[in-house]
């Protein structure tokens, strides 16, 4: 029981921190949060982990009632609000949207393609969220937008690769292995786009989950 109770709290926390791209959002997550935080344990476990005590008093406050089903009380917010529904105009000038076009022509998803794309300066501008602001930015053009959602799968894939590396390269706890079996529909999607050594990493992940050690 306490190897699931730290699984059921970790995928929780991603529900909550993740509620902005989820069909549904706070309506979808917080039925989960009330099926799934069904034990002490889990609750013990969420606490333990980094924002998990904002989580508890979340799901606290809908077993009382004192929160509707569709939404959250703003302090409680993950990433302090900034990840909320809020209206944000992002935009580009004529100019950058076509060095933005030049550069996604020429794209592959390598990392060399994406640090080329990353050190544009009207892609740095963004800061941290340069992957979402430049998707909001694009939303009137199909065709750039679709090439956009490239860029956003290659670097999510390598920041799943060297995600997994580093969980592989640790000795690993009960709390990685926790976090291995949360994350692990991702690895499936993500590390067999690195061909054969993509598949290795996605074993040795597959057998640490299964082992008795």
């Amino acid at each position: 029981m306490p190897q699931q109770a730290h699984i059921v709290a970790q995928r929780l926390l991603n529900l909550y921190r993740q509620e902005h791209v989820i069909d549904g959002g706070w309506t979808a997550v917080n039925k989960v949060f009330l099926e799934e935080a069904n034990s002490e344990q889990i609750i013990t476990e969420l606490e333990n982990l980094p924002t998990g005590k904002k989580l508890v008093a979340h799901i606290n406050n809908l077993r009382s009632g004192k929160t509707p089903i569709n939404t959250i009380d703003k302090d409680l917010l993950p990433y302090g609000g900034t990840m909320s529904d809020q209206e944000v105009v992002f935009s580009l000038t004529a100019d950058e949207i076509s060095k933005l076009k030049a550069a996604l022509d020429k794209f592959e998803p390598t990392q060399e393609s994406l640090i080329a794309i990353k050190k544009l300066p009207f892609v740095q501008k963004f800061g941290n969220d340069w992957a979402r602001d430049i998707k909001a930015a694009l939303t009137s053009d199909a065709e750039l937008s679709a090439k956009w959602q490239d860029v956003i799968r290659a670097d999510k894939a390598y920041q799943i690769w060297y995600s997994a590396k580093e969980l592989l390269s640790e000795t690993l706890t009960e709390r990685n292995r926790a976090q291995i079996q949360a994350d692990m529909p991702e690895y499936e999607t993500f590390l067999p786009m690195f061909g054969e050594q993509g598949k290795d990493v996605l074993n040795k992940l597959r057998t640490f989950l299964t082992s008795e050690d």
